[in-house]
């Protein structure tokens, strides 16, 4: 059990993890995932949170699910007052993105973490270069309308999202991006994707967690209530504040943003692989 005394060191910590995940969450959609994961798994490491280390990255991934929910209303809010979600291509994406998310939140237990890993960062890398290009590959001149291709597109999304405890927005932006779509809205309508992503994977590692040893008190399943909740005060604070940094932003440098974003991210995955 963790000693009460712990959560002097702790909650400053996640506080501050919160301010940060909630400010990226605003600025470019995504969830704050990529960085509440890895701190919640080194607080684990160094011992401030007694959790057994083979759930340990599971009660990361779970516990960042639960404050994506906060952290989307917020930063969806913000978007919304300066127009930049739209409601037609989040309610084209949203079911196959949900049903994605189902299956990934279920698999995620079994599937190994490492091969994921390297999949997202070698993927994040090739679209970052495409990012930086003064004239970016596109891969359509809009967004596919066809049902299949809806699917093929959101679907995996939502998966590999909820898989990896991260918002919509770290996968669905620069999707939306190749496919023309202005980075300004891409950004605004991923805030709400995170919603979608965020609730059928919570419900999949709340499920999966249950009666699993070496967890947290005051957790359902693998997800640890009060750090989630700590994390999320400072996370809807400070959404709105990165959407206001997003919208001082011309679109190519709201570009370089995501993916300098992204680059770091990708690297941070491969270099845990390799």
């Amino acid at each position: 059990m963790i000693e009460p005394t712990n959560w002097l060191l702790i909650t400053p910590i996640l506080l501050f993890v919160g301010a940060v995940a909630g400010t990226l969450a605003g600025l470019l959609g995504v969830g704050g995932g990529i960085v509440i994961v890895p701190v919640l798994f080194w607080l684990t490491g160094i011992g401030l949170l007694n959790v057994a280390p083979d759930v340990a990255v599971h009660f990361a991934v779970a516990t960042s699910l639960l404050t994506i929910i906060p952290t989307s209303i917020s930063s969806a809010r913000a978007h919304h007052k300066k127009g930049s979600i739209d409601l037609s291509m989040f309610k084209s994406w949203a079911p196959f993105m949900t049903a994605g998310a189902l299956i990934g939140g279920v698999l995620a237990a079994s599937i190994d973490s490492s091969a994921l890993a390297a999949v997202f960062g070698v993927i994040a890398i090739i679209v970052v270069i495409n990012m930086l290009n003064p004239k970016p590959f596109t891969l359509a001149e809009a967004p596919p309308e066809s049902l299949a291709a809806r699917a093929a597109i959101a679907g995996p999304i939502g998966m590999f999202s909820a898989m990896m405890g991260i918002g919509g927005g770290t996968l669905s932006v620069p999707t939306m991006t190749l496919l023309s779509f202005p980075v300004h809205r891409a950004v605004g309508t991923a805030s709400l994707f995170g919603l979608i992503i965020a609730i059928p994977g919570i419900v999949g590692y709340a499920l999966a967690g249950q009666d699993i040893p070496g967890l947290l008190p005051m957790s359902v399943g693998y997800i640890n209530i009060p750090a989630a909740i700590i994390i999320s005060c400072a996370t809807f604070v400070c959404a709105p504040f990165g959407v206001k940094i997003g919208h001082c932003l011309n679109a190519r440098g709201l570009r370089i943003a995501f993916a300098i974003f992204l680059g770091i991210s990708g690297l941070r995955m491969l270099s845990g692989v390799f």
